[in-house]
């Protein structure tokens, strides 16, 4: 049975092989492990592999394993979950990244929580970029209105987008890809919205060769590294 280390040395070398054969460097792309339902052991793994920045999408989960880290212990998570607003201040305390935002509602909670901390929380804007309705994320084509909006938080530190993609044929998934990739050139083009938007986060263990060639520039790896999820803790 391939170890923690062993199963992210594989999935680097997928992405140095899918950033090579789309004319990319692979340093341009993120590997943020997903460690959600996970016990701490595996995350103490991945950490002394080098990779200190993981996942967690529940809020209980952020909670538990921050307590759980050892004075020093060098492991920092970022929120890649739905967030509702009375759990804003656990993340605006805990997280080093969020990924999810979608709504002003929740930004401005963000913001509240995070102006007395005197910190700075980077965010990436979540997309539906599959129309899906179980899925959370704005509407591509309401991302600029929302975007507009998040310029009155000075706390949070908007650098992209994020999306999961529909589970389907290839074609089905890189169009997802490809709105995204759209949606970043509109924002790009609107210099007045307030950020590079350099980072896409979009791309998981089943796709991430698809979504690197469509530009992603953080690929989020459950399973492939830790396995089957602990359906139930999740």
């Amino acid at each position: 049975m391939a170890s923690i280390r062993d199963n992210l040395t594989t999935i680097q070398q997928r992405i140095e092989t899918a950033a090579a054969a789309n004319g990319r460097q692979a340093s341009e792309i993120r590997l943020l492990p997903v460690s959600k339902t996970h016990p701490m052991e595996m995350l103490r793994e991945a950490a002394a592999a080098g990779y200190t920045q993981l996942a967690e999408n529940k809020v209980q989960e952020l909670v538990s394993k921050s307590a759980a880290l050892e004075p020093g212990e060098r492991i920092g998570f970022s929120f890649i979950g739905h967030l509702q607003t009375n759990k804003a201040r656990q993340v605006a305390e805990l997280a080093d990244e969020f990924q999810c935002l979608d709504s002003a509602r929740v930004a401005k909670e963000l913001d509240k929580r995070l102006q007395p901390l005197g910190k700075r929380l980077p965010v990436l804007v979540q997309v539906n970029s599959s129309g899906e309705e179980q899925k959370f994320g704005v509407a591509p084509d309401q991302a600029v209105d929302l975007v507009r909006e998040l310029a009155a938080f000075d706390a949070l530190d908007v650098r992209g987008l994020m999306t999961v993609a529909v589970k389907g044929h290839e074609q089905q998934v890189a169009a997802c890809f490809e709105r995204m990739r759209e949606l970043q050139d509109r924002l790009r083009q609107a210099q007045a919205l307030g950020s590079a938007w350099d980072e896409l986060s979009m791309g998981m263990s089943a796709d991430l060769e698809l979504a690197i060639a469509h530009g992603s520039t953080c690929v989020r790896v459950g399973t492939a590294i830790f396995g089957a999820r602990d359906c139930s803790q999740a």
